[in-house]
């Protein structure tokens, strides 16, 4: 007897199947409110309860149809792995069978197959959290993360400047990331920059994106001639990486295509583009250009509000001429500054606070401010994602969601009071995380938030009240590899130090659903990673470089090393 796909499976075009999948299963639901099955698709531009957006798949790409045979779904619990028949036909799962099965559909001889060989399947992974351009544009600047001083840092300055490549730059700036100074000894000045690289301008980005450090000769290009230190912070240092993102498009689109297949080799199917830029056209000039690797939601920050409302724009509406993989996303607000500037606003004092700075931190836009934005993005239907890190920044954010009602996520949540973990489930607000800072901040935390850090990243206390997390990098903070994000949050650690507060570790399933937005099930989007490994037998180091042997847009192999 010859099995038919059901009348609810799409389309007509000739069947893919991944044969001989290990589908390891992630429940019911991937995220609270985000599964989409073919009954339950809402209007596009319709969020969820909870504010997020459903995927829909897009209708007007055209798509080959695949049979991946024998791959273990991976769709929660995990302790239920089946071999299966995966198959997919017009950029939707038709079908999740038993092994061997697909070959008893009529039209299965004229099926592309792929023999996944027992290897494990689990929905594309989504990173809630990218500023996309810059993390593109760390391809081509300094590393200076592993800077231990000022001194360190501007010796590695020194010895990038001498090398003939950079020479050939003539007087070109000269741009490095990832330093942070939050436990240095000594402090950044532009003297250290101005030897390092004699008649070079030189900024320097730090890890957490809210300081700058320039020399004398960049300060001058940037119109701050009269800086005393060169070490910029919060919006100061926001205007000026706005401006180094202003580079031909030639060269950045080739930049932005190469992350978008280094983002694919890892499972990615999706991003969340919190660039500090209209984002619109930058997308859409991208995905005419081919590079259509990812779905993308972009977020709107205010600056751009209230063109994003005059065009009609609101949060999950597809951008036309995009095949289907560009959507509106959230208005992004930021509210208070980071750790490492000791700029997070907090309720307890710094022990250590920064010159110019309040003891607590910055309070970047005041409730009276924040809360008429967030109702003007509210009522033309775009949800709102507030930066938020200090604890006192947190409960005020609450706060505004809580008067105003709007939809939408706390951007970071990285430091909690005991009694506000509860109100992110009560108001539906997502906590969008990014667990690998707990990684890179253990140790600032421990001595800028002695006595706290049981609060810090609560992921396990988030969850148990009922939260919804969203997982992600905040790249280039974080590489935009969801393996690192889910490794961190499943086992608090890295490099084999001791975890960091275990008690608020997840699960790996809880991990896998905050990072997904499908399931690997009938009538839902054919967005697939396909692993080489179990990873539930992977340790934290392992995790993290966890083998990718295929990745699936909307059935479409945007990375294939089968």
């Amino acid at each position: 007897m010859k099995l038919r796909l059901s009348a609810a499976s799409p389309g007509s075009g000739v069947l893919t199947v991944l044969a001989n999948a290990r589908v390891l299963p992630l429940g019911e639901n991937a995220r609270e409110g985000t599964e989409t099955t073919s009954s339950d698709v809402p209007p596009r531009g319709v969020p969820s309860r909870d504010g997020l957006p459903r995927d829909v798949p897009p209708n007007d790409v055209p798509l080959r149809d695949i049979r991946l045979d024998d791959g273990l779904l991976r769709d929660v619990p995990l302790d239920d792995v089946l071999l299966s028949d995966i198959v997919l036909r017009d950029g939707v799962i038709a079908a999740v069978l038993p092994a061997g099965a697909a070959s008893t559909i009529p039209e299965s001889g004229h099926a592309e197959r792929r023999d996944l060989a027992g290897r494990f399947v689990v929905p594309g992974l989504w990173d809630a959290h990218v500023h996309f351009t810059q993390w593109a544009h760390t391809a081509s600047r300094l590393d200076v993360g592993v800077a231990a001083s000022a001194a360190d840092a501007a010796r590695l300055v020194a010895e990038r400047a001498s090398t003939a490549a950079e020479t050939a730059l003539g007087h070109a700036p000269l741009i490095g990331y990832g330093f942070r100074d939050a436990l240095w000894d000594d402090e950044p000045d532009a003297a250290l920059l101005d030897a390092a690289a004699p008649g070079r301008p030189v900024i320097l980005i730090s890890g957490d994106l809210h300081a700058a450090w320039l020399n004398r000769l960049a300060l001058v290009e940037h119109g701050l001639a009269h800086h005393e230190t060169g070490l910029l912070r919060e919006e100061d240092a926001f205007t000026v990486l706005r401006r180094l993102d202003d580079v031909p498009d030639e060269v950045a689109d080739a930049w932005a295509h190469d992350a978008a297949r280094a983002a694919s080799a890892r499972g990615v199917v999706g991003i969340v583009d919190m660039e500090m830029a209209w984002n619109v056209d930058v997308w859409q000039r991208r995905i005419a250009g081919g590079n259509t690797q990812l779905r993308v939601e972009f977020g709107v920050y205010t600056q751009f509000l209230d063109r994003a409302i005059a065009e009609g724009l609101h949060s999950s509406q597809t951008i036309p001429h995009t095949h289907g993989l560009l959507r509106m996303g959230p208005y992004k607000v930021i509210t208070d500054g980071s750790l490492n500037t000791r700029t997070a606003y907090c309720f307890a004092p710094y022990p250590e606070p920064m010159e110019g700075e309040g003891d607590h931190g910055a309070l970047t836009i005041p409730p009276e401010q924040l809360e008429p934005l967030m109702t003007t993005a509210h009522r033309a239907g775009i949800r709102s994602a507030v930066h938020a890190i200090g604890d006192q920044a947190n409960a005020l954010a609450l706060d505004a969601f809580e008067h105003t009602g709007a939809a939408g996520s706390i951007e970071h949540a990285q430091l909690l009071q005991q009694s506000d973990i509860r109100r992110f489930a009560e108001l539906g607000v997502v906590a969008s995380v990014q667990p690998e800072h707990a990684m890179d901040d253990r140790d600032v935390a421990e001595h800028h938030w002695a006595g706290h850090t049981e609060r810090t990243f609560p992921l396990r206390d988030l969850l148990d009240a009922g939260a919804t997390l969203a997982l992600g990098s905040d790249a280039p903070v974080a590489p935009l590899d969801p393996w690192v994000a889910v490794s961190a949050a499943v086992h608090r650690s890295r490099a084999g130090r001791e975890p960091w507060h275990p008690e608020q570790a997840i699960t790996l399933e809880e991990a896998l659903r905050a990072s997904t937005r499908t399931r690997v099930a009938e009538g839902q989007p054919a967005d697939l990673a396909i692993l080489g490994e179990d990873p539930r037998s992977l340790d934290a180091d392992a995790m993290r470089n966890i083998r990718v042997d295929a990745t699936l847009v909307n059935g479409r192999f945007t990375h294939d090393a089968l």
